[in-house]
């Protein structure tokens, strides 16, 4: 795989820029109020289903964080027609699969199957989405098990170093809370809470149903409209959700561990995608530390051995975007390899990248974009992405025409602002 992304970057700018398709998938809103997007894809025998609701952490009570977390996880786990086994045992004797899982903005309710068994998927997903019953033992058994796996995180210092960095990056926001919860909170969540979540969260509007694969758009319609033509949402409004902070108060924090290396987070504000200047820094960020061609890599892990693993990245968020600078190290190198880390940003808003450079970060970039659609999975997501964001389903091809215009001085200038290092709070984790 590394071959082929190396390969990829080397592509000329301009034949990694095919000309504009159409668009990735077919959009319709449904009478209930839910978006339909429909990615055909005959070749492929699978058809995977996700279905997107606005049911993240950042709705979770300031006082019972992980709810929506434990609520996702326990969809499947027992329904009006079928127990929890009995729903394991059904998708699993026609090699599909069916999870729930939550995020900080929204939970998502996955279905993979082959396509001669897409009702019978289809039916079991219904059933999850509209008539969970969150039987006691269930939620006793994975209350337990998330409030393990939390506390076994804690070993885990990359963990560590992201709820602090959290903590101070969105101070007073939900973004600020850890989606499991931590352990206090999960043991005291109630399956009346859980129950109350889900008919308030778990509504068509706001929800993004995409599908991708052998399924036409009037097929798919017509299998979902009669499932879930009775799915209606109640009459409350969901609660609104403030924007994070754009401008936190720079801060440091150590976290002691008895530990033979040190693990760092550097990180801001960032942008979304509807910032003038993102692409800009998306360029930016590729050559600062995005990948094993990246000055950081080449610095200070390759040339100074001084770093295991070091890196840069956008953080996305529907309330706020952030940008990450993360580095493991030994103890005694934890000054120097900072140091070196601090400099190569400076540098970037300091000095102009070469031609050869900038070239090379844009090819990649454009050229690369198609491994995010390489399975079907992947497209649904991306096609989440895209609705959530409301990005339009021409995104892929905006997002490579925005990186081909990106120039030196673009770079320079928003490096200066965004990888400025007296801009960025820092949590070190280690001894």
């Amino acid at each position: 795989m590394r071959r082929l992304l190396r390969a990829l970057s080397l592509m000329p700018l301009m034949l990694a820029m095919p000309a504009a398709a159409g668009p990735l998938a077919h959009r319709e809103v449904l009478p209930n109020g839910a978006v339909l997007l429909v990615a055909e894809r005959p070749a492929i025998p699978i058809v995977v289903v996700r279905l997107y609701a606005r049911a993240g952490s950042v709705y979770d009570p300031a006082d019972a964080g992980g709810l929506a977390n434990l609520t996702a996880d326990l969809l499947t786990r027992g329904t009006a027609k079928r127990t929890g086994p009995e729903l394991d045992r059904a998708i699993e004797f026609v090699g599909g699969s069916l999870e729930g899982e939550a995020g900080r903005d929204g939970a998502t309710l996955s279905l993979s199957v082959l396509k001669k068994d897409l009702g019978m998927g289809l039916d079991l997903l219904a059933e999850a989405l509209l008539t969970p019953t969150f039987p006691e033992a269930e939620l006793a058994r994975r209350r337990e098990e998330i409030a393990a796996s939390i506390e076994r995180s804690e070993q885990d210092p990359g963990s560590v170093a992201a709820r602090a960095m959290a903590e101070l990056l969105y101070p007073g926001h939900p973004y600020s809370r850890p989606v499991p919860g931590t352990v206090a909170s999960v043991k005291g969540l109630t399956r009346d809470q859980v129950t109350r979540f889900h008919r308030d969260h778990y509504r068509p509007d706001g929800a993004v149903i995409a599908v991708v694969g052998d399924v036409t758009g009037d097929e798919i319609r017509r299998e979902l409209t009669a499932r879930l033509g009775g799915w209606s949402s109640p009459g409350t409004m969901l609660p609104v959700i403030p924007p994070a902070p754009t401008a936190p108060p720079v801060e440091a924090r150590t976290i002691h561990r008895d530990l033979t290396q040190a693990t760092i987070f550097l990180a801001r504000p960032g942008l979304k995608p509807d910032h003038p200047d993102y692409f800009a820094l998306v360029v930016a960020n590729y050559v600062l530390g995005g990948g094993s061609a990246s000055r950081l890599y080449t610095r200070v892990r390759e040339e100074r051995g001084l770093a295991y693993s070091v890196w840069s990245a956008l953080g996305p968020g529907r309330y706020g975007a952030s940008y990450l600078v993360g580095l493991q190290t030994r103890l005694d190198a934890a000054d120097e390899a900072v140091r070196l880390t601090r400099d190569e940003m400076e540098r970037m808003g300091r000095e102009s990248l070469s031609t050869r450079e900038l070239d090379l970060a844009k090819s990649y970039l454009i050229g690369s974009y198609p491994l995010r659609t390489d399975t079907s999975g992947k497209m649904a997501a991306l096609l989440i992405t895209m609705e959530e964001g409301q990005l339009g389903l021409d995104w892929p091809d905006r997002f490579k025409a925005g990186v081909a215009r990106v120039t030196a001085a673009d770079v320079r200038r928003v490096a200066a602002t965004y990888m400025d290092p007296a801009t960025l709070s820092s949590v070190i984790v280690g001894k």
